[in-house]
């Protein structure tokens, strides 16, 4: 991973400030990605992260970390989050606040940032627009990738993650050079119990209460920027990037 890349402070909630520097000729790109499970923000992070220099500041990836790690070099506020979890409870926003505040150095790094699976309520929104003003920053859109619920039932169907290293493949549209072993690692790739139907029709419901209603509170902001996200990655990418071009 090179220094832009470089997630640590995000991942064990380090308080520095982001001392990655702006690339040349570029600046500095603050998103937000929005869309319910299976739409690909985690392959369009990464896509867009190549384009614009923009680290990926994913929650998912706070918690996967922190699972390795030992309760004693977690925050409260981190293992809090987790044993809520645990107990299939909602982690709440101002659990979810806390560990965005205690990484808002990453908010402040030179490249800009992709913010994704943060914010999930309109209550996260009002508090990351008021930690940024506090900070002197400001989104400059939110991406919302849409795809019917069919589809993506279909989709996340088809999921497989390695036990090992976390990657992702799709055994249609993604699949593993060798069946069922990850490319990177060498690890099993299975599918996880969130991935399936029954699993995901809940997930959606989940969804459709409590993060779709950010759509119209950022609509309303006037930094809302749909896109279908229908097809392969490489063609919804292209969408995200005519989108905001036209922006």
């Amino acid at each position: 991973m090179s220094g832009k890349q470089e997630r640590s402070g995000w991942l064990q909630g380090s308080p520095a400030d982001c001392a990655v520097p702006l690339t040349e000729g570029m600046r500095p790109w603050r998103l937000v990605l929005l869309g319910p499970p299976g739409v690909g923000k985690g392959t369009q992070a990464e896509l867009l992260t190549g384009r614009t220099g923009a680290c990926h500041l994913s929650t998912g990836d706070v918690f996967r970390a922190a699972k390795s790690m030992p309760a004693c070099e977690r925050s409260p506020a981190l293992n809090a989050a987790i044993e809520a979890s645990k107990a299939g409870r909602l982690v709440s926003d101002e659990l979810v606040l806390e560990l965005v505040s205690e990484r808002v150095g990453c908010l402040q790094c030179g490249s800009g940032f992709l913010l994704d699976g943060f914010p999930r309520t309109v209550a996260q929104a009002e508090a990351l627009e008021v930690l940024l003003v506090s900070k002197s920053l400001a989104l400059d859109f939110v991406l919302s990738y849409e795809l019917p619920l069919d589809t993506i039932v279909a989709r996340l169907g088809g999921r497989r993650t390695c036990a090992g290293c976390k990657a992702v493949y799709h055994i249609q549209s993604r699949p593993p050079r060798v069946k069922g072993t990850c490319d990177h690692c060498g690890g099993t790739l299975v599918q996880r119990e969130d991935d399936r139907p029954e699993s995901v029709t809940v997930r959606m419901a989940e969804y459709t209460t409590s993060t779709a209603p950010l759509s119209e509170y950022y609509r309303q902001r006037g930094l809302l920027v749909t896109v279908p996200a229908e097809g392969t990655p490489e063609e919804i990418y292209a969408r995200t990037v005519d989108a905001l071009d036209a922006r």
